[in-house]
């Protein structure tokens, strides 16, 4: 059964930074996309980081572009989104995800992980990140 944890979340100011972790069980990320979502409340979930684990670009949304990561650790089956300079529009539940293994190769263009026909096969259970002006 495959499990996404993340942790990493909490409360800091304005210009600070946090990184969250996703520990994944029960999955590899082998050649499949995986990316990090948020939510704020009474907005709509956003995509802002992806890239296809295969190799292939990492997508960035422009709201985080230049100020959040996205990386793994192999050998600690662990995703990452290290974020920086961070804003109190960064106020959201953040959520790891991750398709099913083996199944991203026709997504690893440009974009591909964010497209509209790529589903998600994993999630986890959300890390709060809360930052105050």
């Amino acid at each position: 059964q495959v499990q996404l944890v993340e942790s990493g979340g909490g409360s800091v100011e304005s210009g600070g930074s946090l990184t969250l972790s996703c520990a994944a069980s029960g999955h590899t990320f082998r050649s499949t996309c995986v990316a990090w979502f948020r939510q704020a409340p009474g907005k709509e979930r956003q995509g802002i980081a992806a890239f296809y684990t295969g190799g292939g670009t990492t997508n960035y949304a422009d709201s985080v572009k230049d100020r959040f990561t996205i990386s793994r650790d192999n050998a600690k089956n662990t995703l990452y989104l290290q974020m920086t300079s961070l804003k109190p529009e960064d106020t959201a539940m953040y959520y790891c995800a991750a398709g099913a293994e083996g199944e991203g190769e026709p997504y690893r263009a440009s974009w591909g992980c964010f497209s509209r026909s790529y589903q998600y096969a994993y999630w986890g259970q959300g890390t709060q990140v809360t930052v105050s002006s």
